[in-house]
C-alpha cells in the first residue's frame, strides 16, 4: 500500500485472486463461473415458475421470490469483478466502484437473512395457528415485511458508507479478494478506524446475528408444535412442509458471514487461504443453494418445473 495518504475519492484498490496460484486463474475460474451462472439460472427458474403458476400465488412463494431475487442480486454484484480479475487480471478498482459494490453484496445478504427470518415466521404461523394464516399473511403484510426488510437494510448500511467516506487510504491498496466487502476496506485504511470497525460489528450482530438467534426460537417452536400433533400422518405432512425450510436455514450463510468479520477483527494471523475461503463460500454457496433445496425440497415447485420442461 502507498504510504501517502489520500481522500477516499482519490484512492485505489487491486483485488485478489488466489495468491500464489496466478497462473491457474482461469481454471479456477470455471468452478467460480459455472457456480454464479447456475445459481443465476436457478434463481431465475424459481421466479418465474412463480409468477407463471397461479397457485404459487402465496405468502410462503412471495417470501420464496424475494429470496430468489437477492440471490440473483448477490451473484450480479459480484460475478463481474471476479471474472475481471481471474480472467484478464484486471484487478485495480476505484474507490466509489468498490464502495457501491461493497453496498449491494451487504445488502444482498442481509436481506437473505432477513427474507430467511419472514419464511420461518410463515411457516411458524402456518403450523401452530392455520386458522388465522390467511389473516394474518394478507398481501399487505407481506408487502410491509419486504418493505421493513429493505428499509432495515437501508438504515443500518447507510452510516458504514459515509464512515468509509470519511477515511483516508493509500493512494492504491490491496484487498484481499475478487470483491470488496467492508472489513477487508477497513483493514487498509490509514486513519482511526476504531469507530467504523465497532459500528460495522454492530450491523452484524444486530442483522445476521440476530436473524440466527430468532431463525432457531422459531424452529424450535414449529418442531415443538410438530410433536405435540396427535395423528403420525399429521405430523409427517406438517415436517415436510418446514424441512425445505430448516435446509436453507442450515445453508453456509449465517456462519460464514459471522465468522468471517470474526476472523478479520481477531484473527489476524489466521493463513489467507482461511479468509479465502469463507468469503468465496459465503457469497458463491447461499445462491446456488436456495433454488436446489427449494426445487428438490418443495413439491409443488418440482412438478411445475418439471411441466414447464415438458411443455418446452
Amino acid at each position: 500500500m502507498s504510504t501517502s495518504n489520500e481522500t477516499a475519492s482519490a484512492a485505489a484498490f487491486l483485488l485478489t485472486g488466489f495468491p500464489g496460484l496466478e497462473k491457474k486463474h482461469i481454471w479456477l475460474s470455471t468452478p467460480i463461473c459455472s457456480t454464479s451462472l447456475i445459481a443465476i439460472a436457478g434463481n431465475c427458474t424459481i421466479l418465474f415458475i412463480i409468477r407463471m403458476e397461479q397457485i404459487l400465488h402465496e405468502p410462503m412463494y412471495y417470501f420464496l421470490s424475494m429470496l430468489a431475487l437477492s440471490d440473483l442480486g448477490l451473484s450480479i454484484a459480484t460475478l463481474p469483478t471476479m471474472l475481471r480479475v481471474l480472467w484478464f487480471n484486471h484487478r485495480i478498482i476505484y474507490f466509489n466502484i468498490c464502495l457501491i459494490q461493497m453496498y449491494f453484496i451487504h445488502t444482498f445478504s442481509i436481506v437473505e437473512s432477513g427474507i430467511l427470518l419472514a419464511m420461518a415466521f410463515d411457516r411458524l404461523v402456518a403450523i401452530r395457528n392455520p386458522l388465522r394464516y390467511t389473516s394474518i399473511l394478507t398481501n399487505r403484510n407481506i408487502t410491509k415485511i419486504g418493505v421493513g426488510v429493505a428499509l432495515r437494510v437501508a438504515l443500518l448500511l447507510f452510516p458504514t458508507a459515509i464512515l468509509l467516506k470519511r477515511q483516508r487510504y493509500g493512494r492504491v491498496n490491496v484487498l484481499s479478494y475478487l470483491f470488496c466487502l467492508h472489513q477487508d476496506i477497513l483493514n487498509v485504511v490509514c486513519s482511526d478506524r476504531k469507530i467504523s470497525s465497532l459500528y460495522g460489528l454492530m450491523v452484524v450482530i444486530s442483522s445476521m446475528a440476530l436473524d440466527s438467534v430468532l431463525l432457531v426460537f422459531s424452529y424450535i417452536m414449529i418442531l415443538k408444535t410438530v410433536l405435540s400433533i396427535a395423528s403420525k400422518q399429521e405430523r409427517l405432512r406438517a415436517l415436510n412442509t418446514c424441512i425445505s425450510y430448516i435446509c436453507a436455514v442450515a445453508d453456509p450463510c449465517y456462519i460464514p458471514m459471522i465468522g468471517l468479520s470474526m476472523i478479520h477483527r481477531y484473527g489476524k494471523n489466521a493463513p489467507p487461504i482461511v479468509h479465502i475461503l469463507m468469503a468465496n463460500v459465503y457469497l458463491l454457496v447461499p445462491p446456488l443453494m436456495n433454488p436446489t433445496v427449494y426445487s428438490v425440497k418443495t413439491k409443488q415447485i418440482q412438478t411445475r418445473i418439471i411441466r414447464q420442461f415438458w411443455k418446452s
